[in-house]
């Protein structure tokens, strides 16, 4: 199901049939460095994945983590959503993509995109984001969003400490 579009990209829920990308995208250097090794191995290990997490997400929040495809050619590039996790007060925004998809504007349209939805659809006057420190890229996006680093915290299970990052008023754009 089609959920968002921009300019270059489409977001729509994640199927089954997508197990190979989430497989390749969450075995990639740039993703385990940056967001963590998900133990995602094989398909069937994948396909879990979307059904036990974003899938499941669409189900109980109406919201979950998107794929990101070229809309010219309907390429999988990466994913990009909002996040509730229990850990966690308020929702977050995340995102990952491709490593030869990085440094081409697709992060921030996609982004900027499920913000908006999260202002309009999902009346969202807050939204976070956890990032690594290391992972200037992911910071810096989310600061042209309008996000503001708050705190270092640490996620459960997590022996490293991570910015803590936050929106107020997700429908406001930075000047």
């Amino acid at each position: 199901m089609r959920v968002l579009e921009t300019e270059r990209l489409s977001l729509r829920h994640l199927a089954a049939g997508d197990a190979a990308h989430i497989l390749e995208l969450l075995n990639e250097p740039g993703f385990v460095a940056n967001i963590g090794d998900r133990g995602v191995r094989t398909l069937e290990d994948a396909s879990w994945y979307i059904a036990n997490g974003p899938r499941k997400s669409y189900d109980e929040h109406g919201f979950g983590l998107y794929l990101v495809e070229l809309r010219d050619t309907g390429a999988p590039i990466g994913i990009c959503g909002l996040i509730k996790r229990a850990s966690l007060d308020d929702v977050d925004i995340g995102f990952a993509f491709l490593e030869r998809h990085w440094r081409r504007g697709y992060g921030q349209e996609s982004a900027a995109a499920v913000m908006d939805e999260a202002r309009r659809l999902h009346r969202l006057d807050r939204v976070v984001a956890i990032v690594s420190p290391h992972n200037r890229g992911s910071i810096r996006l989310l600061e042209n969003l309008g996000f503001r680093f708050e705190k270092m915290i640490r996620m459960p299970g997590d022996e490293q400490e991570i910015n803590f990052m936050a929106r107020e008023s997700a429908g406001e754009r930075p000047a």
